[in-house]
């Protein structure tokens, strides 16, 4: 079986929920319901190799649909009565945060590291809540991107106890946000029953939560509100589309595959780069399942809009195209597809990419010999 690239972009993060039973009903991970909040214990700022996790799609792609830390809001002082030293502490934790994703962005991931644990310090110093579950969540981020699973567990963790401790719902989109990065380090883990949890919890709280806040008003909840929540469900359904997809349920993946698409299309459009990556998982899903000719509607129709707005991942999905015209026995539209993404990949640098459809290209030209 020829095999398709899985695209990255977006790759949904889920969490376990704190079940350990299918059966068990869904709950999230401990945390305080008031009073002091707790000191949790950080990773010591070490170097670590660079490059992804075990088992993880590229993870910088992952984070893609996160553009923003859960703990959303920025680190308050906590108003006027805490004083000037309070607010030159603010200044300074906000610079340094600043300066930490700059660090991240530029792909310094050791010197990102320790520019947070010197705000994490100043934060505990100065009794910054908001500023302490920020910094967690960058710093618990960081150690996802590098592949640090243990310890980015650990720090989500943390960021969630600190947002519950804080008042925030175990509904609110902020932990759903977490409860899905917890449940891909649990996939990547090969933790199975809490990552099938933290899916269902993730899913099942945001339907229940989308059809409860349905018909509120547009001044209590915005219709941008609203679409955010959808969008948030698109993503736990594509990671769990994504995780039956690679458990070997290409049925069930199917299913959560066409209901993220739908919401993709409906919120943000066709040419939506998010929308086109969904199509072509679509594809794969069918592909798995010997529905060729259906897999080939889907995943032509996502390379012909992905060449009209330059995706930035076309070489993947060019190269799934010609997967399934492999299967439908096109070998000569196949072949020429092949190099097409080839071609791009190595302009990309997309050495994964580039490794795969040079594999392909040589099982290609073994299966057309033995036609000859």
């Amino acid at each position: 079986m020829y095999r398709l690239l899985i695209q990255s972009l977006g790759r949904g993060v889920l969490r376990a929920a704190g079940r350990r039973c299918r059966g068990c009903p869904a709950r999230p991970l401990p945390g305080p319901a008031g009073g002091r909040l707790p000191e949790v214990e950080v990773p010591p700022s070490r170097v670590a190799p660079r490059g992804r996790g075990p088992g993880l799609l590229p993870l910088l792609a992952a984070l893609s649909w996160f553009s923003r830390p859960a703990a959303e809001e920025r680190p308050a002082a906590g108003g006027a009565a805490a004083g000037d030293a309070a607010d030159e502490a603010e200044a300074e934790i906000i610079q340094l945060l600043k300066r930490a994703k700059l660090s991240i962005m530029k792909d310094e991931p050791e010197e990102a590291e320790l520019i947070l644990h010197d705000a994490l310090r100043l934060a505990y110093e100065s009794e910054n809540k908001k500023a302490i579950t920020y910094t967690y969540d960058l710093m618990a981020n960081l150690a996802y991107i590098r592949g640090q699973l243990e310890d980015a567990e650990k720090l989500f963790k943390a960021t969630m106890s600190y947002l519950l401790g804080g008042g925030t719902q175990q509904e609110d989109n902020a932990i759903i946000e977490i409860s899905l990065k917890l449940a891909s380090i649990y996939a990547a883990q090969n933790r199975q029953e809490f990552a099938l949890a933290g899916y269902e919890f993730c899913i099942s709280t945001l339907e229940e939560k989308i059809e409860r806040e349905k018909e509120l008003a547009e001044d209590i909840l915005s219709v941008d509100e609203k679409a955010n929540t959808r969008l948030l469900l698109g993503m736990c359904l594509d990671a769990y589309a994504h995780y039956l997809l690679f458990s070997k349920q290409p049925s069930q993946a199917q299913r959560m595959y066409e209901k993220a698409l739908q919401i993709s299309e409906e919120i943000l459009g066709e040419r939506h780069p998010q929308t086109i990556v969904l199509m072509s998982d679509l594809a794969t899903t069918l592909d798995a399942q010997g529905r060729f000719d259906e897999a080939c509607v889907y995943v032509q129709r996502a390379s012909d809009l992905a060449r009209q707005i330059e995706h930035p991942e076309l070489h993947m999905l060019l190269s799934n195209l010609a997967a399934v015209l492999m299967h439908r026995e096109r070998y000569a539209q196949a072949k020429e597809i092949y190099q097409e993404a080839l071609k791009r990949a190595e302009l990309k640098r997309d050495e994964v990419s580039v490794q795969h459809i040079r594999e392909e290209l040589a099982e290609l030209s073994r299966k057309s010999s033995h036609l000859a």
